[in-house]
């Protein structure tokens, strides 16, 4: 199983809207992506005070590597992927991604 974790510094301005019009259309993936099995987000708590950045983020299952590959090549995928670049301070680079393989 993987699960891919996703953290994000989004811009103060970005519209919550948008936002959560973005975690809409990669939720929608469930089930049409073979191999997809969850997708859950939300505000970061940071209770360690470890992580402030990072102020959002959410998390996908995959049965496997085969599944994240696939999910990330779908269109929906990449068209919602490109609108959180445009949410996040430094584009891209305010994005923080680790994939748990467990």
């Amino acid at each position: 199983m993987l699960i891919h974790c996703v953290f994000c510094n989004i811009r103060p301005d970005a519209p919550r809207a948008d936002l959560a019009a973005v975690y809409a259309d990669f939720a929608s993936l469930v089930g049409v992506v073979p191999g997809m099995l969850s997708f859950q987000s939300g505000p970061n708590r940071d209770y360690e005070n470890k992580s402030p950045a990072h102020g959002e983020g959410f998390v996908v299952t995959f049965t496997d590597r085969a599944a994240h590959l696939a999910y990330d090549a779908h269109p929906l995928h990449q068209a919602a992927g490109a609108r959180l670049c445009d949410l996040c301070v430094g584009g891209y680079d305010g994005i923080v991604v680790y994939d748990l393989e467990v």
